[in-house]
């Protein structure tokens, strides 16, 4: 069953919420609540099938340049890469780190066969190389096997590798 987005806690501007979280596979495959900076409209997950057509993103992935159902606030808090900023309570729980394999949806991950099953022996993270390689443009299935060459050669120094590059995209205010 594919896991639903839920929106949370009221800005007290015309009751819209300022998170999003939803649940995503994580180490182990254990499926933790990943949190969000709201940037799409409430009712954004009902109007995505009626966007389908203008669907921009790698096989696997849904993006639009324009995405009509993002707010004013969420335009600005996804060029400036900071709609993930409230991940870093996921990882002070432990649930994600800094770096890491993407944290997928239930229905992606069950996607994921053989070897490639490996991405959850590491604990997901807030980056990692499809982030840096602009994650929209990655295929999902290139995307896996990031993640399993990631797993497969982990060491400290290629996290630091990352988490600068994830720097540099940052103050280049790509956005992804």
């Amino acid at each position: 069953m594919p896991a639903v987005g839920r929106l949370t806690r009221p800005t007290g501007t015309a009751g819209d919420p300022v998170f999003f979280h939803h649940t995503r596979v994580g180490r182990d495959g254990r499926r933790f609540e990943i949190w969000k900076f709201r940037s799409i409209v409430c009712d954004g997950d009902a109007l995505k099938a009626g966007l389908q057509e203008q669907n921009e993103a790698a096989e696997g992935l849904f993006k639009i340049a324009s995405d009509p159902r993002l707010t004013r606030a969420g335009r600005l808090l996804r060029r400036a890469c900071l709609d993930e900023l409230p991940q870093l309570l996921n990882v002070v729980r432990g649930e994600m780190s800094l770096v890491g394999p993407r944290p997928l949806v239930g229905d992606e991950d069950e996607r994921i066969l053989g070897l490639d099953r490996r991405r959850l022996q590491l604990t997901p993270g807030m980056s990692g190389h499809w982030q840096i390689l602009g994650s929209s443009r990655v295929p999902m299935a290139e995307m896996v096997k990031l993640d399993y060459l990631y797993v497969a050669g982990w060491s400290l120094w290629s996290d630091v590798k990352i988490l600068l590059r994830t720097l540099a995209y940052m103050l280049a205010r790509r956005g992804i």
